[in-house]
């Protein structure tokens, strides 16, 4: 049976996140499944303002945010091309959606890099929704049971259509992700029997970026989670996640992160965290 993603990929200090906040993720209701890859839940009750930072995934998010006793809000955040950091303080809740990615093109149907590096209020959005996909008065309240229900409740309602475009781009976007020998965008293009135009197209359409980013992307999770479990070689890791080098690849990292290899030595945590 499928579980959620117990990994803590693209999460920096995932050890002080799960210290701070009470974190879990939970599946969707079967039929969503193909799309969606888990559903993420935060509650928190702070003295002091604590700020989180995410390398993100190559995936859309669906967020429901509720801080103290303020209204709800709901937002689409599309692919993020740079470290997303949120400042958390007083009592809060949120509800989180992470599309696979490739999986938010059936709900969303348009092009999902008009979303790219954005995250949209849904009023901003609200003549390119089906009539039924107006968020519902409150996800945030009551048991992760209930939270999860009605997060399956809005997503049907939405009516997304399986088709075998999709199936296809989710299929190549898990092979880049688990098989780390993928480094070149031609080379995965031969072995798919797919042409390298038709390879970005479908990528930019479905995903939001190209392969190319979505290649990087993935290695440099690698690469943080490597140094989460504690100081890697990083000239051999260079060498085994394809980099031209070990100065190549902290080169990624320290820009992406903002911050080195040799400072950034977080303790793992005890269970899984991430978005």
């Amino acid at each position: 049976m499928r579980q959620p993603r117990g990994d803590s990929r693209g999460i920096l200090d995932p050890a002080r996140l799960m210290r701070q906040v009470r974190f879990r993720r939970h599946l969707p209701a079967a039929p969503l499944q193909r799309w969606i890859e888990h559903y993420w839940l935060i509650d928190w009750e702070l003295t002091e303002p604590f700020e989180q930072r995410v390398v993100p995934h190559p995936a859309v998010n669906v967020v429901f945010q509720r801080d103290g006793d303020r209204p709800e809000r709901a937002e689409v955040a599309g692919v993020g091309l740079d470290v997303f950091s949120i400042v958390l303080a007083g009592t809060g809740r949120v509800c989180g959606v992470q599309f696979r990615p490739g999986g938010f093109h059936p709900f969303w149907r348009r092009s999902v890099a008009e979303l790219t590096g954005r995250r949209r209020h849904f009023a901003e959005l609200a003549d390119r929704w089906p009539p039924a996909a107006a968020p519902p008065p409150v996800i945030c309240s009551g048991t992760d049971a209930d939270r999860c229900r009605a997060l399956d409740e809005l997503l049907t309602s939405w009516a997304p259509r399986p088709d075998p475009v999709t199936d296809e781009v989710l299929r190549l976007v898990e092979a880049i992700r688990t098989d780390r020998t993928v480094r070149r965008v031609d080379e995965f293009a031969r072995d798919h029997g797919l042409s390298v135009r038709r390879l970005q197209r479908l990528f930019l359409t479905r995903v939001g970026v190209g392969p190319k980013w979505v290649i990087r992307r993935y290695r440099l999770h690698e690469a943080i989670e490597r140094a989460t479990d504690g100081p890697p070689h990083w000239a051999a890791l260079a060498a085994e996640l394809g980099y031209s080098d070990q100065a190549h690849l902290i080169r990624d990292f320290t820009a992406v992160t903002g911050t080195s290899p040799g400072t950034y030595s977080p303790r793992p945590p005890r269970t899984g965290a991430g978005c």
